[in-house]
This record gives C-alpha cells, structure tokens and sequence, in this order.
C-alpha cells in the first residue's frame, strides 16, 4: 500500500500484475486471483489453496480462472515449464508428403479419405478432419504448405501492427535457428525489434504497426553463406544462452548445486551462474552504452564453446537451416508469399502457441499475436455478407477515405486517387475546410506538382503531376489548364479504379463510372480485372441496393468485423446460474411462464421436439411442467388429426434397442414428441441391414409396408398371428424406431401396465383394454421426402429449443449433430444477420449463437436480479443441466428423480446433492398414473 502512494504521489502509474481472477461457478462471485503463469500452466481438475479454501479448477479462460468449491481435497502439486522436444527431419518429411498427397487429390473428397485411412491406419472421421482442416487452409493460402512449397502469410491483428507466418514444417529445431537469425537480419536492417516465436510448422514475426516490407523479400534477408554467423549473434541475446550456459556450469561442476551438506537454492544458483558469466565473458553482460558495433567475439573458453554448440546443433539446428536456404536459392523449395485479409487455419496454432515456443523473453500478456481474432476468415460466399450494417459501411467508407490535413497528405491521396474532382472537394469527407483544401490545391499547382483539368462534361479535378500521364489516356477531351510541357500519353490500366476502391466502401459500376465521369464498359472492364486478382469482391452489400456491388477486400473485412462487433456490443456476458433463469423462462418451466390449450401444447411440442426423454415422463413430468391446464384429450386430438407423432427418433445402431431383440417399449424407452411435418428433417433414413430378418417382426414390418397404416385387428389378420405375439413384436418395433401409433393411448396404456410388479394382473388388465386400443392405427415410422438441409434444420430447432446455443447444451441431445458440423450453418446464419455470435455465457468454451428475441430475454433476466424464484423439474427434462452448466456429478435421467433449482443455482435439500420435489399432473383429466412410481434418489 505504501509503495503504491508513493507511485502515485510521486506522478508514477501501478503496473499491471496480470493476475488471473477466480470466479466461482455457478454464482459466478470473485474469489481472489492468482499468478498468470500458475493459471496459463494449470489444468482442468486441479486443486489450489487460495485462502483458507481449496478450489478445484474448471476451466481456465482469458483472465479468468473458473472453479467450484473443492470440498475440503488436498492441493495438487504445482506446476512448472519445460522445453519441448522438436519434430524430427525424417517425421517433418512424411508429414509434408501426407499433405502434397492429400493437395493431390482434394477435388475426390471420397477417395482422399480412402487413401489417407490406407496411408496413415486413422479413421474416416479422422480422414475427413484432416481433408476439411487442408481445404479451409488452401481457400485463404490458395495452397498447401509443404516441405517443398513454403508460404510466407501476413496479415493485419486488432492493435493495428502486422503478424508474419512462414509456414515452414521442418521441424521446431530448423524453424527455431530459422527464426532467430532472420529476427536479427531484420533488427539489423530496419533497427527494430521484433517478438518471435517457432514451432514444428511455422515461424511467427509480430512486425508491429511501423514496419513494412515487400513480403516476398523475406527470403532473401539470409543466405546460406551467412547465416551461422547471424545465428551466432542471435542466440547470444536469446534466453536459451544464459539456461544452457547455467546447465553446463553446473555439470561442469563450476557452480555447486550442495554446500556444507545442504541444496543450494535455485535463485542463488542462478545469481551465481550470472556471476561466472560476466567473469568468463564480460562482451556478454557489458552496459550497453560502452557496446561498440559490431558482433561480440566469442571468447576461447570450454564453457562458451560448448554453449555455443550446444544451442546451434541441440536447441536449433544449423546445418539443417543450410540446407533449407541452399535448397531455396538453388530454387529446388518454392516460396510464395500471401497478404490476406484473416489468418489461414495454418496460422492458428503458432498463433496461440505457449511460452517454449518463444523466441524471445517477452512474457505471455504481452504477446501481440494474441491480438489476433482467430474466429474465421471473409465467408465463402457473398452472399452471406447481405446484411451489413449501414452505419458500419458509412462509417467504414468514411475511414477509408484519405486525410488530406497538409500538402504531403493531399499528394499522397492524389497518389491513391489518381484524381480528385471537384464535387468531392466540395463534399470533403475530412477535417480540414473546403476553403483551406482549396487553397492547398491553389498552392500546388502554382508549384507544378499538381494539374488541374477540365473534363468534357463541364465538371473540373485535380490529378498529381506522376499520374498525368495515365489520366490523359482516361480522358483524352479533357483539358490541362497548367501545363507547361507535353505530357506524353501513358498506357492505360487499372491503376485509377484501383486506387478509388481502396478507398471507398461499396460501389456499384455504374456509380464508380457516373462519379469518374467515365464510361461504364471501360470501368466494367476494370472491376472485373481486380476481382480476378483478388484485390475486390463482388456481392450485394449494402441494404436496399439491388445491382451488384465491388469492394475491396480488405475494406469489406472491417465492415463485416465492425457489423459483427455492433450487434456482440449489445450484451455482456451473464452467470451460468442467470443463464438457467433464463432457460426455466425460454421453456415456459413454471406457474408464471407456462402456456395453456392447443396452441400453448402445439408450442411446447414444436420446441421440444428432437429430444428423446423416458416415454414415462412426458405426460407425468415434462408436459405438465410447461402446460398449466395440461389435458390428454388435448394430446389425443392433436395426434389423431396427424399434427403430432411419437416415436423413437434415434434409429442408429447403438441407440440399445434392435428391431427383432427382446428388448419392447417400456416407461423407461427414449421417446420423442414431434410435429408430423418436421419428420423430413428429423428422420433419417432407416439402415435396411438392421431391420428384422425373419420372425413375427419382419412379418409385421413387411404387412405395414404393404397395407400401410393399419389397425391391430387388421395386422392380426394380415399376418396370422396371435393377438398377445403381434403386440409384443409392436412394441419392439416401436422401441427401435420402426413404427408408430396414430394416437398416445397405446403407449399410455403400455407405460401403465409395465412395472415389474402385479404380472398377473397387468396381463388381466391388457386383455380388458385390449378393445380400447383397436381405435388406433399403426404405421411406419419414416420420413415422406428426406430432407437434404437436416444440419440447418437441426441447428434451428436448437435455437428455438435454447435461444442461446453452445456446445454445452448437445451433451443431453442424443439427435443433434456434431457441434462442428453445427458451427458451420450457425456461422452462416449470422453473417446472414439471422442470429447472433459472441459471448453470451460467461464460463463456456468455444461460440456461442443466439436468437435476437433469446438476447433480450436474456438481458431482462440478468437486470430483473435474484428473486428467490424455486423451479422444480424432472431428471428426465431437458433443462437437467446438473454437472453440464453447474458443478458437481450429473443426476441421472431416471423416472421419479427431482432437481430443485432456487434462482438458477442447485438447490442442496437433499443428501447426496440432488434434490427431490413434487410435481403436480395439472388437472384431474390429465395421464392416468403408473401403478408404482420410480422412487426418488435419496
């Protein structure tokens, strides 16, 4: 406390400690925090002491430790940092030939996979990961880095500077020496110094917003004739000099690690080994104001020597680095270089690589290449950037525009321009007035370094004295009103329109050539030019603008990221236990929230529809939770009008039910409640290999086929069986996902008779109910037109089930896809503008979507506060998020099992953690309860 009045006393700032906060879940309170490199270091499931109370870890994010109390367990043992091995050459070479094989055969997705499952021994999931991870790299790049191509990437980070990736895959070692030396070719050239890194794929350069260079002359700052001595002076200023120099004076035994019987602490051995440094090599440890120029001449000594060898052939590796830039002057290794507008996926991992990486020894928060949005690139396609915020393209356009405060600033943007009219003077986009930028122009024509010219049409400009040439070839009516020699006339290109959507935002080519006062078939021409070169993009952009519009590349990347950034604004990040709130109020969980009639049921169905719960919960649990007057009169008119349909939804091989097993329906089956028209999309296509062989099941199977929807009585008849045989061979049917009822009271009547206990009588109770179930028909569960979309489908009935979407919450849908199948169509529908991206929950990994009308429910919750609001909900129900969103172990989907959530946190009423509770069926015509009920968990 003392030292901080006295920095701020004194005129001075408190640094920075970069702690990372300790928050504790689900309540989402501040604990405390803890040491930066102990958080980036530790993992998911260790224990700490902070305090008096241990806390187990996890999740570890930006800033922020997530935790929940550790229940009085002892801490683990702390952590430390160690150097990792690097890639060997001959493994470098087999992963480059992997990639060259797969770059071979990208346009055959099929028989990629096949060859890399033939090649590497992996899985067709694993095959196609690497076939999607190569393609998304080679659409940015435009190819695959290799052993034999290598890509020099650079691209802009969010602090306004430049990242450099050479995707070099030569192994850590050469990658490292690579590194290095290039670092000090370019301190020595430009008088800068640069944070790196390197790993087994790539080299990372942060060049900072001050430095600039032709990229593809980056290959030529080293030769292979020099740079071991670049190296040399390099790993001088390296940190691994200083750690192998100690390692070596303590095998050398020069620096004791026991005295008297006793371990020398490390600190002091460290100090110690500085000491011996600045004695052995005082060039080393000397002021840098007495450093002449020059590079330091190694002294004859063992120590130094073996050092110096030690980090050239251990730590990195020289003579393969040699090799490489011998390889690349001879030309036998290409080299390329790219500017684009987002990281390639090749950049990511480099990108976030941790501290061993480093070549330099600046600390982790201080890395500028974690300034770099790694979300994704531009879209694939133009279309998904239709609904760009206006305000974002005015005001990107605006940006874009150059400043013209002084004369150097105003040549400069006739440089850009080529020319500058006169009705954009008058509409100046900048700071400075109309009358001082006139005056400016004044000046420079008297000087002759700028022309001003009258064009055919009445209108009048200003182009630079460089450019002259080029727009008398545009405009050869025009007059120049100050020249005084022949401007000799210039090969036209694309260099005017070049420079005008630079800077601009999006423009139409009739607006580009109306405002240049051209033709439009030359100004056509040269869009079209650009968009092959890659410099602008075509699309529809701005709202309301029908024609197609061009921009350029990188400008159209800043408005999509300044559109996204707007909408992500709009919310912050809210609790785990503010986000159930407002799950139990999305869903209708509750007296103040629930629905009510057909309409209220056909809405409860329609959201809950995909999700599969024990058949025995929907309408003693999950329904009537939603529905305050829930009837199954109500149910029953829905499902014999076709509107609604039951049935096991998850038809793979391992869902634990076959067709011809003896496995038939019971109150504990999964089973679904969907909408008949979403059917298409939510059914896929049943594998014929598991339907039933022979026996009474393919018997009835192949009779439904055939009749189609038929009645018990009907099925009987067809197949010649007993009545009891037919029944059980339903229910089989009907537990793997083959068929289904037209109405509920079939599986009502099924849930109510299959308790273990009272045999007898259940089977009494089947031959008297038996006539009341011949009403209803039974059919084959399938789709009539299989849907094509069905991940875009799913991914929306995701949304309108949760209205925030995350990762988390596929843990209990059995039915969803993968969630990076599911990512890609969510992405889509945002840069659409129908969803929204960002961070919505605070504690999750990874993206997160949501539904605009989810973000304002979701914001009402998080400002209403705690309101000792108590929810009561089934194992069963889809919001049994215990152990997924809240610490703890999950409570098993058991029929009777009760969670009691009290303002989103879980309720501790019970032993064992999980709660118990009662739940009311809503009305006296509700489901007719089950002879003995699951009990509760204790």
């Amino acid at each position: 406390r003392g030292a901080g009045i006295a920095a701020l006393t004194s005129g001075g700032a408190i640094p920075e400690n970069a702690d990372y906060d300790v928050i504790a879940d689900p309540e989402g309170t501040f604990v405390g925090t803890v040491n930066e490199d102990f958080a980036i270091e530790s993992m998911a499931g260790d224990v700490f002491l902070l305090g008096n109370t241990p806390w187990k870890i996890r999740r570890i994010e930006s800033g922020k430790v997530r935790v929940e109390d550790a229940q009085g367990q002892a801490p683990t043992i702390p952590f430390w940092l160690g150097e990792a091995p690097g890639r060997t050459w001959e493994l470098s070479e087999e992963i480059s030939d992997l990639k060259e094989g797969v770059e071979e055969r990208m346009g055959a997705d099929v028989g990629v996979r096949d060859w890399i499952a033939s090649e590497c021994s992996v899985s067709a999931e694993a095959g196609r990961q690497i076939v999607e991870y190569l393609e998304e790299g080679e659409r940015v790049l435009g190819m695959v880095p290799t052993a034999r191509k290598i890509v020099a990437e650079r691209f802009f980070d969010e602090s306004g500077g430049m990242q450099l990736v050479i995707h070099s895959p030569f192994g850590a070692r050469i990658n490292r020496a690579w590194g290095m030396a290039l670092r000090k070719s370019i301190c020595r050239t430009f008088d800068f110094e640069l944070q790196a890194a390197a790993t087994d794929d790539g080299i990372n350069f942060s060049l900072g917003p001050n430095l600039s260079f032709p990229l593809d002359e980056v290959f030529t700052y080293l030769s292979s004739s020099m740079v071991e001595d670049v190296l040399r002076a390099a790993i001088l200023q390296a940190p691994m000099f200083v750690t192998r120099w100690r390692w070596n004076a303590t095998r050398a035994l020069a620096i004791l690690r026991f005295s008297s019987g006793k371990k020398v602490p490390p600190p002091l051995q460290r100090m110690r080994s500085d000491d011996l440094l600045a004695a052995v090599f005082p060039a080393q440890v000397q002021c840098q104001d007495n450093r002449y120029d020059g590079d330091i001449e190694l002294p004859d000594h063992p120590l130094v020597f073996e050092t110096m060898r030690d980090c050239l052939t251990e730590a990195s590796d020289i003579e393969g680095l040699v090799q490489v830039l011998s390889a690349i002057e001879r030309e036998e290794i290409e080299v390329y270089a790219r500017d684009t507008v987002q990281p390639s996926v090749f950049s990511h991992q480099i990108l976030n690589a941790m501290p061993y990486a480093f070549l330099d020894d600046a600390p982790l928060e201080e890395r500028r290449a974690r300034a770099v949005s790694l979300r994704r690139a531009l879209p694939e396609h133009e279309r998904e950037l239709g609904s760009l915020d206006p305000a974002a393209i005015e005001q990107e356009s605006i940006n874009a525009w150059p400043s013209m405060r002084d004369p150097f600033e105003l040549l400069d943007a006739l440089s850009s321009l080529g020319l500058l009219l006169e009705s954009e003077v008058l509409d100046s986009k900048g700071s400075v007035p109309k009358k001082a930028l006139e005056e400016m122009l004044a000046r420079l024509v008297e000087e002759g370094r700028v022309y001003r010219l009258d064009l055919a049409d009445g209108s009048s400009g200003w182009t630079g004295a460089e450019n002259a040439s080029r727009i008398r070839a545009a405009y050869p009516d025009a007059t120049f009103d100050n020249v005084t020699a022949d401007i000799s006339s210039g090969e036209e290109g694309v260099t005017r329109e070049e420079g005008r959507v630079e800077c601009m935002g999006p423009v139409t080519p009739e607006g580009l050539a109306r405002r240049l006062h051209l033709d439009l078939s030359p100004v056509t021409i040269a869009l079209a030019t650009l968009e092959t070169g890659g410099v602008v993009l075509r699309g529809r952009f701005t709202p309301g603008v029908l024609q197609e519009e061009f921009c350029n590349r990188r400008i159209l990347a800043r408005i999509h990221r300044a559109t996204i950034s707007q909408l992500r604004r709009q919310i912050e990040p809210v609790s785990q236990s503010t986000f159930l709130q407002y799950l139990f109020r999305w869903q209708h969980v509750g007296s103040p929230w629930q629905v009510s009639g057909e309409g209220g049921l056909l809405e409860i169905i329609g959201q809950l529809q995909g999700y599969e719960a024990a058949a025995g919960s929907w309408e003693r649990e999950v329904l009537p939770s939603r529905i305050a007057d829930y009837r199954v009169s109500t149910m029953d008119l829905l499902s014999l009008r076709g509107e609604v349909v039951w049935g096991r939804f998850d038809r793979s091989p391992d869902n634990g039910y076959s067709a011809d097993g003896h496995f038939p329906l019971t109150r504990a089956t999964p089973i679904g409640l969907a909408l008949r028209d979403s059917l298409d999309w939510l059914l896929s296509t049943p594998d014929e290999e598991l339907a039933p062989g022979n026996g009474g099941a393919s018997e009835v199977l192949a009779f439904l086929r055939r009749r189609g929807a038929s009645f018990m009585a009907e099925i009987v008849s067809g197949t010649r069986r007993l009545p009891s045989d037919v029944e059980e061979v339903l229910w089989q049917l009907a537990a793997a996902g083959w068929v289904t009822s037209d109405g509920l009271e079939p599986l009502r009547h099924r849930i109510a008779g299959s308790s273990n206990n009272g045999r007898r009588a259940i089977r009494r109770r089947r031959e008297l109910r038996r006539r009341n179930t011949g009403y209803s028909r039974w059919s084959i569960l399938q789709p009539i037109v299989p849907s094509e979309q069905s991940v875009e489908a799913h991914a929306r009935q995701l949304l309108r089930r949760y209205g925030v979407l995350c990762a988390e919450l596929l843990a209990r849908e059995a039915l969803a896809p993968r969630w990076r199948d599911l990512v890609h169509v969510l992405r889509q529908l945002e840069m659409r503008g129908e969803i929204r991206g960002g961070r919505f929950v605070a504690g999750l990994v990874g993206e997160q979507f949501a539904l605009p009308e989810a973000i304002e429910m979701l914001r009402q919750v998080k400002n209403q506060g705690p309101t000792g609001e108590r929810s009561v909900i089934s194992a069963c129900d889809p919001l049994n998020l215990v152990g997924i969103l809240t610490p703890g172990d999950r409570v098993p989907a058991v029929l009777g099992n009760r969670v009691v959530f009290k303002d989103g946190v879980l309720s501790p009423a019970a032993e064992g953690g999980y709660p118990t509770g009662e739940m009311d069926v809503g009305s006296a015509d509700a489901a007719p309860a089950p002879e003995e009920t699951a009990p509760s968990l204790p």
